[in-house]
């Protein structure tokens, strides 16, 4: 890869005080009096202004940040032909509000995800949720971290300090399945109860965005299996995380995830795991 460890080391503060800026405009958004207009997307997902402001405040802050790397971002993408994109080796990948859902429907479950991709893979990942006030990072190679109550408030804080005061976060090492907490969306359906009745006894932890995948990387859920569709964007930063603290996103095959441009930038089914090598139960590769 081109940039250095200093350079990620450098970028990460940056990248940590954008998604949380952007956290910020919209838990403005999400609880002023007014409820928000909700669009349809082409895909037939829903879009607020909150997606679109963070969008654009992320996008306009990591181009001034590294001037010299492109950008897919969920809102954006439709205004990159795949062309462009196809043989980008370096680029960053942004949900600015992942769990749009979770944001409509007032659950408080959403976040801010911000992936650096290099050679197919997420190097520097973070991940803020505005309503809990959790922020996650971690960079390729070093620990995983998170910085707890970082609820926006009108003052700014000193990232580089804030980035040294984060609390280390490792999975769980588990020996069997009996009595592994699972994290699963509300909505999840059929495939998933399927899923979960072959690992036993487990406990449901309920949680919306990638927000799952964090609490497996420091260790308040084993698994998160998911057998619904979900995009690039969607999975990246959260997987970084995941991976610096111990754990794995594997596909059916039982390999990891890989940040490859496509068309439609969509993932394969996989489960964020505490252990790679728990031999876990076969599930789905397609719908």
């Amino acid at each position: 890869m081109s940039e250095t460890p200093f350079e990620l080391d450098k970028w990460l503060p940056e990248v940590c005080r954008i998604a949380y800026e952007a956290g910020c405009q919209i838990s403005t958004l999400y609880h002023q009096n007014e409820r928000l207009a909700v669009d349809m997307k082409g895909d037939g997902t829903p879009v607020t202004e909150a997606d679109k402001q963070a969008d654009e405040f992320i996008s306009t802050a990591l181009q001034a940040l590294t001037p010299h790397i492109p950008l897919v971002t969920e809102e954006s993408v439709a205004d990159v032909p795949f062309e462009t994109r196809s043989d980008w080796a370096c680029y960053w990948l942004v949900d600015p509000l992942d769990g749009t859902k979770e944001f409509i429907e007032r659950t408080g479950e959403f976040s801010v995800n911000i992936a650096l991709i290099v050679n197919h893979e997420p190097v520097l990942g973070v991940v803020y949720g505005p309503e809990g006030g959790d922020c996650y990072f971690s960079i390729k190679g070093q620990p995983a971290y998170k910085l707890p109550g970082l609820i926006p408030i009108d003052k700014p804080f000193n990232w580089p300090v804030l980035i040294h005061q984060a609390d280390t976060i490792k999975v769980n090492q588990i020996t069997e399945w009996q009595g592994i907490k699972i994290a699963v969306s509300r909505r999840h359906g059929g495939m998933i109860q399927r899923y979960i009745a072959q690992l036993g006894h487990a406990e449901l932890i309920h949680m919306g965005s990638a927000l799952k995948t964090c609490l497996v990387a420091e260790g308040r859920a084993d698994i998160y299996p998911r057998f619904g569709p979900t995009s690039l964007w969607d999975t990246a930063a959260a997987h970084c995380i995941l991976n610096s603290a111990g754990g794995a996103v594997l596909n059916a095959a039982g390999h990891p995830l890989q940040y490859v441009q496509t068309a439609s930038l969509l993932n394969p089914f996989f489960i964020a795991v505490c252990s790679e090598d728990a031999h876990w139960p076969a599930f789905p590769a397609v719908l």
